[in-house]
């Protein structure tokens, strides 16, 4: 393929053309608009760090859960059965992509989660694209994960913890609450031991793109996640 740099529009080459480690396009600036039409595509941004261009990225194949078929273990199912940690929507988004963005990944010299991309991603919380889930213990935060939601289809971006399990805890009950709202699907993006413990499978790319297309085509709530938009009636979240 001819890699392709993004300027101004926010369009992007077919992410079937990606090269063999899933690279779409590079550069561009992480507008929101850019974003929300990356992730409609299939195809995310990676930045290797605040000083090189923006990556887009749809790898091949591409990590996969589907709400239905989340596994929790009998040890986790026990700490979520005793209510250790207050799970939270939306309440402290900027600080949970803050946390995570502290998080020294194995192989990585350094966060990959840079200040523009969390200029970004507060523009598409306030937007009521972008999400989090929170874990609490005794009024502070100590876990956590955030991501975007379009259509049925919720792409998960990072997550961090600070006391056993609260991450964990966090996912599960997001996991459960989009399975409720008859979410197609979860995009973990790549291979991870700790997603596939959960249930998470790698799909070929093609299999993902057309899973998305159908999801991309569900009623979509645009808007903070709380304590009525959270409610039981399937996705009649609006």
């Amino acid at each position: 393929m001819t890699l392709r740099r993004l300027i101004h529009e926010f369009t992007f080459p077919d992410p079937r053309e990606a090269d063999a480690a899933g690279l779409v396009a590079f550069g561009g600036s992480l507008d929101p608009r850019r974003v929300l039409a990356a992730y409609a595509q299939g195809i995310f941004p990676w930045p290797y760090d605040s000083d090189s261009p923006v990556l887009w990225f749809s790898p091949d194949p591409r990590m996969v859960l589907r709400p239905a078929e989340l596994h929790v273990s009998r040890s986790l199912q026990k700490t979520i059965t005793k209510r250790l940690y207050e799970v939270r929507y939306d309440t402290a988004f900027a600080e949970v992509i803050g946390r995570c963005a502290t998080v020294r990944r194995p192989g990585q010299r350094a966060t990959w989660i840079t200040r523009e991309m969390i200029r970004a991603y507060d523009r598409l919380h306030e937007m009521g694209f972008a999400h989090s889930v929170e874990a609490w213990r005794e009024g502070q935060l100590v876990g956590g994960l955030y991501g975007v939601s379009l259509g049925a289809a919720f792409f998960g971006e990072s997550m961090f913890t600070q006391r056993p399990n609260a991450s964990k805890v966090a996912f599960v009950h997001l996991v459960r609450q989009l399975h409720t709202w008859e979410f197609h699907l979860v995009d973990c993006q790549v291979y991870t031991e700790h997603l596939a413990r959960f249930g998470a499978t790698p799909w070929p790319r093609t299999r993902f793109l057309d899973t998305l297309a159908k999801a991309l085509t569900a009623p979509m709530y645009q808007g903070p996640w709380n304590s009525r938009t959270l409610a039981p009636r399937g996705r009649g979240c609006g």
